[in-house]
């Protein structure tokens, strides 16, 4: 196994990935769009085909989660009969599949972290759709492994960090929901996580258990109000803004799809059958900051 093949190039795990998987003697192939379209099954077709790959890591996804409540079938396209055109292909090939799936299967009313086994309830048309392409992918091709991630945040790219601190240089205060519960998750680290997963299928070849559903997420759990708190307070110390953050409620902010209010995901299985554990996401926060320092 050398050559894995990326789904969803410019992403934030995509970009993780290019420069995860060499570290450890795989070659990353990039794809996106235009030549890589799940809108165009055929230009999956051929790509596949023409980079011949050892493996997939699909992190190619509809992420727009308000923007999916208006058009689920689009949403669906990308997160349900992408995957499963890739599962095929993947099966036909005799190659196995990391397909990235979210915390949004799950609705947040359990109380406690969510192990593997609890029954999926998505509340918005993000969480079923990407649900959906979990049972896509692991129906079309035996050697699948789903990954669960959540609050997912990188360098580069629309996330929670850097829009964060894009309205800290803006703002003097700032409302930030606080009764919202998950797991930050640096795009690096989780970069990190799959390529040791994919080292170890390479050294040890396939195994029947990593057939699975896993969580995988920054360890430890907090809530958007305190991220954002620890954010600038990280900020500060690098002479970067800090400005007052108010803690509000998910009804004093509303938005078209329902989210989770507690996403804690457990990640002991992934540690288990993997032996993969990613940092807390104070370090995972840390890590993607120092290279926002880094680049300018």
């Amino acid at each position: 196994m050398r050559r894995i093949l990326v789904t969803g190039r410019g992403g934030q795990l995509a970009t993780g990935l290019e420069a995860a998987l060499p570290a450890l003697g795989f070659e990353a192939l990039l794809v996106g769009q235009p030549e890589f379209e799940f809108d165009k099954p055929e230009t999956v077709v051929a790509a596949f085909h023409a980079l011949k790959p050892d493996a997939v890591v699909n992190c190619a996804a509809w992420t727009a989660v308000d923007a999916a409540e208006d058009d689920e079938a689009g949403a669906f396209r990308a997160n349900a009969l992408g995957p499963a055109l890739l599962g095929q292909l993947t099966r036909e090939a005799g190659i196995p599949i990391i397909q990235i799936s979210t915390d949004y299967v799950y609705d947040g009313l359990k109380g406690a972290p969510y192990l593997e086994s609890d029954a999926p309830n998505p509340l918005s048309a993000y969480g079923r759709t990407k649900l959906a392409g979990e049972w896509a992918a692991r129906a079309a091709n035996p050697r699948c492994t789903v990954l669960r991630t959540a609050w997912v945040f990188a360098p580069m790219g629309r996330n929670f960090l850097r829009t964060m601190l894009a309205l800290g240089e803006q703002r003097p205060e700032l409302r930030v929901v606080a009764d919202q519960w998950g797991s930050p998750t640096a795009a690096p680290d989780l970069a990190d996580a799959i390529a040791a997963i994919l080292a170890q299928i390479r050294t040890q070849g396939w195994r029947d258990e990593c057939a699975d559903v896993f969580h995988a997420t920054g360890g430890g759990f907090t809530t958007w109000h305190s991220f954002a708190e620890a954010i600038f307070a990280e900020a500060a110390t690098h002479g970067g803004p800090c400005p007052k953050i108010h803690a509000i409620t998910t009804a004093d902010y509303p938005t078209k799809a329902t989210r989770p209010a507690d996403g804690r995901l457990d990640n002991g299985k992934l540690s288990r059958v993997f032996g993969v554990t990613l940092p807390p996401w104070e370090q995972g926060m840390k890590r993607v900051m120092a290279a926002l320092r880094k680049a300018g």
